[in-house]
């Protein structure tokens, strides 16, 4: 599968999934970005090993909307989305064999867990 172009008109249906359970990988670039293109193949590799996982990017010339709403500041940033949770956000362009750990790390996440721990921190917070 190649890479979706994530747009704040497409984002909610990309990131929630046909079955509301949507995991995204998310790569905000830009043309102008020496990094963002030589990642670019990298990413574009992974998402056609991983067919069974959503790759996006967000074009953050063309997009600020999203890009301000994650809060980036610095390009390449790859976000990771899963069930609607932002799990994962580092600005830098990856080598392919960190990215491919990553994406084991990102399958291995138990969102029951995270979902706890978010409760609990949540709760902490307001206290």
């Amino acid at each position: 599968m190649s890479t979706v172009e994530l747009t704040r008109d497409n984002f909610d249906e990309v990131v929630q999934g046909p079955d509301g359970k949507g995991f995204v990988f998310i790569d905000f670039w830009a043309g102008w970005c020496g990094p963002c293109r030589q990642f670019a193949p990298v990413y574009e590799k992974a998402s056609e090993r991983h067919t069974d996982l959503v790759f996006a990017k967000v074009d953050t010339e063309a997009q600020p909307e999203l890009a301000e709403a994650f809060e980036i500041r610095s390009i390449p940033t790859l976000a990771i989305i899963r069930d609607g949770v932002l799990v994962f956000a580092q600005p830098g362009a990856l080598p392919e064999p960190t990215l491919e750990d990553l994406i084991g790390k990102a399958r291995a996440l138990d969102m029951d867990e995270v979902r706890a721990g978010m409760k609990q921190q949540q709760a902490g917070t307001q206290a």
